[in-house]
């Protein structure tokens, strides 16, 4: 299995914990994930995972000038957003306990 097919699923709130922790813009969080382990992503899967945030109304964004070059946009987290965090760590940490439960499971058969 391709580690990706695994990261589409937990890419979404990784983003937005992010996002909770100050207010960015596409390309530093680009760097940011990278940063946390992320290696492999790219802004082509980042930006428009952006777009959907924003349209599900877990961000808001605004334009604010770079002394580096054009307008960049910021993202913020709403309440809605913070709301799916709590429930994105709750369901992670069910999930890493099952998956934990299994393989030490499956390591003592083995």
């Amino acid at each position: 299995m391709k580690k990706t097919q695994l990261l589409k699923g937990v890419l979404e709130g990784c983003v937005l914990l992010i996002i909770q922790e100050k207010e960015v813009y596409g390309y530093e969080l680009v760097q940011q994930l990278k940063l946390s382990g992320f290696t492999d992503i790219v802004g082509g899967t980042v930006y428009p995972l952006l777009q959907k945030l924003e349209k599900n109304e877990l961000t808001t964004s605004v334009k604010k000038p770079s002394k580096d070059g054009p307008d960049r946009k910021y993202y913020q987290i709403t309440s809605k957003g913070k709301e799916y965090c709590q429930e994105f760590i709750q369901n992670w940490q069910e999930l890493e306990a099952s998956v934990h439960n299994l393989i030490d499971k499956g390591g003592k058969e083995l």
